[in-house]
């Protein structure tokens, strides 16, 4: 299996930027994933802002994202 980068600026992509990018552009999509520096300036915000909505989403239960880690 490849792996998956950027459509924008060719970064390697974890499970955050594919969770969010399905989180916040769209759902279903397979290929043409954003970064969460390219999603920053996708959606003209900083990225501390994306970081807090996948915070958001983890403690909605969002499935999209690894499990908020216990502290």
């Amino acid at each position: 299996m490849s792996e998956t980068r950027c459509a924008r600026c060719g970064r390697s992509l974890d499970a955050y930027d594919v969770g969010a990018f399905r989180r916040l552009i769209n759902r279903g999509a397979d290929s043409g994933f954003l970064c969460i520096p390219c999603l920053a300036l996708h959606f003209s915000c900083s990225e501390s802002r994306i970081w807090e909505k996948i915070r958001e989403f983890q403690e909605m239960g969002c499935t999209l994202f690894p499990p908020l880690e216990e502290t």
